[in-house]
């Protein structure tokens, strides 16, 4: 019987080798940590993201826009269903997480969390942020989705065969988030009344937006790389998402903020990992 450092080591063989593992019985307790961490994040970010969007069904300014907001939410919590599935196939009981997480918990509109958690669970952090206009909602969607769709995109390349799969389909829906959040901020950038709203948008959510992404060269970043869980460096993704938004947002009249890394200021210990 293999030792967990044998099995780890003939894992890693596999995956340098661009081998795809299909179940728990190919992991080591190494890989299945950190592959449960990830799942895991995203999905009390989708479930999180679906709540934090349900208000804005009855406050869209449409009716049109009511069933759009409908959908996106829609998305989102199957999205959560799909990802609390495969957590389930390793162990986890995602019921049970559930039941034991305030996934509606939002902070004051006013706090600065930068790269910090509010509580105990995965979600990425700005999703604890409330959603207060629908100027406030266009850039949410904008800037969070677009980022959400970077991030997914390394998921295509993982090393684990079930989340490769039912990645396509999740992605599919997020294209059609971000194309809602362009069409709407290029209405509200382009009308003299709602232009400066949409900036002070873009200056909250932007930032907000730039800090998920983690530190660059984390060592947990590294250690996902090392396990093909991830496939680019935190800050490659990120730079590739803030020259998307340039590009967008500035022919609108635009102008993206300075953004200042939270771990310049931080402590260690209280910056998210990975």
């Amino acid at each position: 019987m293999q030792t967990e450092k044998e099995t780890h080591e003939r894992l890693l063989e596999r995956i340098r080798a661009g081998e795809i593992t299909e179940g728990p019985e190919e992991m080591s307790e190494e890989y299945r940590t950190h592959l449960v961490n990830l799942m895991q994040m995203q999905a009390d970010s989708e479930l999180s993201g679906g709540f934090g969007y349900v208000p804005w069904i009855v406050k869209a300014p449409t009716v049109p826009e009511m069933l759009a907001v409908a959908t996106i939410v829609k998305d989102e919590v199957r999205h959560a269903r799909v990802m609390y599935r495969l957590l389930a196939d390793l162990g986890i009981n995602p019921e049970e997480k559930i039941r034991q997480t305030d996934l509606t918990l939002r902070v004051s509109g006013d706090q600065d969390l930068g790269t910090a958690r509010a509580a105990t669970d995965k979600r990425v952090n700005i999703f604890y942020y409330p959603i207060d206009t629908w100027a406030d909602f266009v850039m949410f969607n904008f800037c969070m989705d677009r980022g959400a769709g970077h991030q997914l995109l390394d998921v295509y390349q993982c090393s684990y065969g079930p989340w490769r799969r039912v990645i396509d389909g999740i992605f599919k829906e997020e294209k059609m988030h971000i194309a809602h959040g362009e069409t709407w901020i290029k209405r509200l950038a382009g009308d003299p009344a709602t232009h400066e709203d949409c900036q002070q948008g873009l200056n909250r959510w932007y930032i907000r937006t730039m800090n998920i992404f983690g530190r660059p060269n984390s060592p947990r970043n590294k250690i996902y790389r090392e396990l093909r869980l991830k496939i680019r460096d935190n800050d490659e993704v990120r730079r590739a998402f803030a020259v998307e938004v340039k590009e967008i947002a500035e022919p609108l009249g635009l102008s993206l903020p300075t953004w200042k890394p939270k771990w310049e200021e931080l402590p260690q210990e209280a910056v998210i990992p990975g």
